[in-house]
Protein backbone atom coordinates (compact mmCIF):
# COMPACT_ATOMS: atom_id res chain seq x y z
CA UNK A 1 0.00 0.00 0.00
CA UNK A 2 1.51 3.37 -0.95
CA UNK A 3 2.60 5.66 1.87
CA UNK A 4 -0.31 7.95 2.78
CA UNK A 5 0.47 11.35 4.32
CA UNK A 6 -1.14 11.98 7.68
CA UNK A 7 -1.79 15.60 8.54
CA UNK A 8 -1.90 14.77 12.23
CA UNK A 9 1.63 13.37 12.25
CA UNK A 10 4.76 15.26 11.26
CA UNK A 11 7.69 12.85 11.28
CA UNK A 12 11.10 14.37 12.01
CA UNK A 13 13.77 12.72 9.84
CA UNK A 14 17.56 12.65 10.17
CA UNK A 15 19.57 11.60 7.09
CA UNK A 16 22.95 9.90 7.65
CA UNK A 17 24.64 9.52 4.26
CA UNK A 18 28.20 10.24 3.11
CA UNK A 19 27.49 10.70 -0.61
CA UNK A 20 26.62 14.41 -1.15
CA UNK A 21 24.52 13.72 -4.26
CA UNK A 22 22.61 10.92 -2.54
CA UNK A 23 22.12 13.14 0.49
CA UNK A 24 20.72 15.93 -1.65
CA UNK A 25 18.44 13.57 -3.56
CA UNK A 26 17.07 12.10 -0.33
CA UNK A 27 16.46 15.52 1.13
CA UNK A 28 14.55 16.71 -1.94
CA UNK A 29 12.52 13.50 -2.24
CA UNK A 30 11.51 13.36 1.40
CA UNK A 31 10.83 17.08 1.69
CA UNK A 32 8.27 16.73 -1.09
CA UNK A 33 5.99 14.97 1.40
CA UNK A 34 4.25 17.37 3.79
CA UNK A 35 4.23 14.89 6.68
CA UNK A 36 8.03 14.54 6.70
CA UNK A 37 10.40 17.16 8.09
CA UNK A 38 14.16 16.91 7.52
CA UNK A 39 15.68 18.05 10.82
CA UNK A 40 19.32 17.28 10.08
CA UNK A 41 21.95 15.51 8.00
CA UNK A 42 25.26 13.86 8.82
CA UNK A 43 28.00 12.47 6.59
CA UNK A 44 29.45 9.81 8.89
CA UNK A 45 28.25 7.42 11.56
CA UNK A 46 29.85 9.26 14.47
CA UNK A 47 28.23 12.56 13.51
CA UNK A 48 24.99 10.68 12.86
CA UNK A 49 24.91 9.41 16.44
CA UNK A 50 25.70 12.88 17.79
CA UNK A 51 22.97 14.44 15.64
CA UNK A 52 20.44 11.83 16.72
CA UNK A 53 21.19 12.40 20.41
CA UNK A 54 20.81 16.14 19.95
CA UNK A 55 17.80 16.24 17.61
CA UNK A 56 15.92 13.11 18.82
CA UNK A 57 14.33 12.45 15.40
CA UNK A 58 11.41 10.10 14.84
CA UNK A 59 13.23 8.40 11.96
CA UNK A 60 16.87 8.04 10.93
CA UNK A 61 17.57 7.10 7.31
CA UNK A 62 20.95 5.39 7.63
CA UNK A 63 23.57 4.12 5.18
CA UNK A 64 25.81 1.19 6.22
CA UNK A 65 29.10 2.11 4.53
CA UNK A 66 29.93 5.28 6.46
CA UNK A 67 33.28 6.83 7.45
CA UNK A 68 34.58 6.66 11.04
CA UNK A 69 31.62 4.63 12.35
CA UNK A 70 29.64 2.29 10.13
CA UNK A 71 25.86 2.40 9.98
CA UNK A 72 25.39 -0.84 11.92
CA UNK A 73 27.44 0.37 14.89
CA UNK A 74 25.78 3.79 14.68
CA UNK A 75 22.36 2.14 14.72
CA UNK A 76 23.27 0.16 17.84
CA UNK A 77 24.28 3.34 19.66
CA UNK A 78 21.21 5.28 18.54
CA UNK A 79 18.77 2.52 19.48
CA UNK A 80 20.47 2.05 22.87
CA UNK A 81 20.07 5.74 23.69
CA UNK A 82 16.82 6.42 21.80
CA UNK A 83 14.78 3.21 21.59
CA UNK A 84 11.74 5.10 20.28
CA UNK A 85 13.68 6.39 17.26
CA UNK A 86 13.11 4.28 14.14
CA UNK A 87 16.10 3.46 11.92
CA UNK A 88 15.61 2.74 8.23
CA UNK A 89 18.70 1.35 6.51
CA UNK A 90 19.08 2.69 2.97
CA UNK A 91 22.16 1.09 1.47
CA UNK A 92 23.74 -0.68 -1.48
CA UNK A 93 24.97 -3.48 0.83
CA UNK A 94 23.00 -6.65 0.12
CA UNK A 95 24.80 -9.60 1.73
CA UNK A 96 22.95 -11.84 4.15
CA UNK A 97 25.50 -11.10 6.89
CA UNK A 98 25.05 -7.35 6.56
CA UNK A 99 21.26 -7.59 6.46
CA UNK A 100 21.04 -9.79 9.55
CA UNK A 101 23.64 -7.66 11.36
CA UNK A 102 21.68 -4.51 10.57
CA UNK A 103 18.41 -5.97 11.83
CA UNK A 104 20.12 -7.40 14.90
CA UNK A 105 21.57 -3.96 15.64
CA UNK A 106 18.03 -2.64 15.95
CA UNK A 107 17.25 -1.37 12.46
CA UNK A 108 13.51 -1.34 11.81
CA UNK A 109 13.67 -1.53 8.02
CA UNK A 110 16.13 -2.37 5.25
CA UNK A 111 15.81 -0.67 1.88
CA UNK A 112 18.12 -0.82 -1.14
CA UNK A 113 19.53 2.27 -2.85
CA UNK A 114 18.11 2.73 -6.32
CA UNK A 115 14.66 1.62 -5.23
CA UNK A 116 11.73 3.92 -5.85
CA UNK A 117 10.98 6.77 -3.46
CA UNK A 118 7.62 5.10 -2.83
CA UNK A 119 9.40 1.99 -1.55
CA UNK A 120 11.49 4.09 0.86
CA UNK A 121 8.36 5.86 2.06
CA UNK A 122 6.68 2.51 2.59
CA UNK A 123 9.71 1.38 4.62
CA UNK A 124 9.47 4.52 6.77
CA UNK A 125 5.74 4.04 7.24
CA UNK A 126 6.18 0.37 8.17
CA UNK A 127 8.94 1.16 10.67
CA UNK A 128 6.89 3.87 12.36
CA UNK A 129 3.92 1.51 12.52
CA UNK A 130 6.06 -1.10 14.26
CA UNK A 131 6.36 -3.46 11.28
CA UNK A 132 9.56 -5.07 10.06
CA UNK A 133 10.37 -4.11 6.47
CA UNK A 134 12.75 -5.86 4.10
CA UNK A 135 13.18 -4.62 0.56
CA UNK A 136 11.52 -7.25 -1.65
CA UNK A 137 14.65 -7.66 -3.77
CA UNK A 138 16.69 -8.80 -0.75
CA UNK A 139 14.05 -10.65 1.27
CA UNK A 140 14.09 -13.64 -1.07
CA UNK A 141 17.91 -13.64 -1.16
CA UNK A 142 18.05 -13.79 2.62
CA UNK A 143 15.57 -16.66 2.72
CA UNK A 144 17.35 -18.57 -0.07
CA UNK A 145 20.73 -18.30 1.66
CA UNK A 146 19.59 -19.37 5.10
CA UNK A 147 19.85 -22.95 6.30
CA UNK A 148 16.72 -25.02 5.86
CA UNK A 149 14.52 -25.37 8.95
CA UNK A 150 15.03 -28.22 11.36
CA UNK A 151 12.67 -31.11 10.65
CA UNK A 152 11.47 -30.96 14.26
CA UNK A 153 9.71 -27.99 15.83
CA UNK A 154 10.15 -26.07 12.58
CA UNK A 155 7.00 -23.99 13.00
CA UNK A 156 7.48 -22.97 16.66
CA UNK A 157 3.95 -24.30 17.28
CA UNK A 158 2.52 -21.44 15.25
CA UNK A 159 -0.96 -21.92 13.89
CA UNK A 160 -1.63 -21.73 10.16
CA UNK A 161 -3.12 -18.27 10.64
CA UNK A 162 -0.14 -17.10 12.70
CA UNK A 163 2.20 -18.29 9.96
CA UNK A 164 0.18 -16.26 7.45
CA UNK A 165 0.45 -13.19 9.66
CA UNK A 166 4.18 -13.78 10.24
CA UNK A 167 4.86 -13.96 6.49
CA UNK A 168 3.11 -10.62 5.98
CA UNK A 169 5.07 -9.13 8.90
CA UNK A 170 8.31 -10.21 7.21
CA UNK A 171 7.04 -8.65 3.97
CA UNK A 172 6.79 -5.33 5.83
CA UNK A 173 3.02 -4.99 6.06
CA UNK A 174 1.55 -2.98 8.90
CA UNK A 175 -1.20 -4.32 11.16
CA UNK A 176 -3.96 -2.51 9.21
CA UNK A 177 -2.55 -3.84 5.92
CA UNK A 178 -2.41 -7.38 7.30
CA UNK A 179 -5.99 -7.03 8.53
CA UNK A 180 -7.11 -5.92 5.07
CA UNK A 181 -5.14 -8.65 3.32
CA UNK A 182 -6.48 -11.47 5.49
CA UNK A 183 -9.98 -10.03 6.03
CA UNK A 184 -9.44 -9.79 9.78
CA UNK A 185 -10.11 -7.06 12.31
CA UNK A 186 -7.12 -4.97 13.48
CA UNK A 187 -7.63 -6.26 17.02
CA UNK A 188 -7.46 -9.85 15.80
CA UNK A 189 -4.22 -9.10 13.98
CA UNK A 190 -2.76 -7.52 17.13
CA UNK A 191 -3.67 -10.67 19.04
CA UNK A 192 -1.96 -12.86 16.44
CA UNK A 193 1.17 -10.63 16.48
CA UNK A 194 1.39 -10.87 20.27
CA UNK A 195 0.95 -14.64 20.09
CA UNK A 196 3.68 -14.94 17.45
CA UNK A 197 6.14 -12.89 19.50
CA UNK A 198 5.39 -14.94 22.62
CA UNK A 199 5.91 -18.24 20.81
CA UNK A 200 9.12 -17.06 19.16
CA UNK A 201 10.33 -15.58 22.48
CA UNK A 202 11.08 -12.17 20.97
CA UNK A 203 10.35 -8.63 22.11
CA UNK A 204 9.41 -6.90 18.88
CA UNK A 205 8.36 -7.42 15.28
CA UNK A 206 11.84 -6.96 13.80
CA UNK A 207 13.21 -9.73 16.01
CA UNK A 208 10.27 -11.92 14.99
CA UNK A 209 11.12 -11.32 11.33
CA UNK A 210 14.80 -12.16 11.89
CA UNK A 211 13.89 -15.39 13.70
CA UNK A 212 11.45 -16.28 10.94
CA UNK A 213 14.07 -15.77 8.25
CA UNK A 214 16.84 -17.57 10.16
CA UNK A 215 14.70 -20.60 10.93
CA UNK A 216 12.97 -20.84 7.55
CA UNK A 217 9.49 -20.30 9.00
CA UNK A 218 8.48 -18.23 5.97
Amino acid sequence: MPYAPNEKLMLRVLIVEDDPMMQLGLEQSLMAHPDLEIVGQAEDGYLGVQAALQLKPDVVVMDIGLPRLDGIAATQQIKAALPATHVVMLTSHQTETEIIAALSSGADAYCIKGASVERLLNAIAAAVDGAAYLDPQIARRVIDNLKPPSPTNNNANLSARELEVLKLMVDGLSNPEIAQKLYLSPNTVKTHVRGIMNKLAVDDRVQAAVVALRSGLV
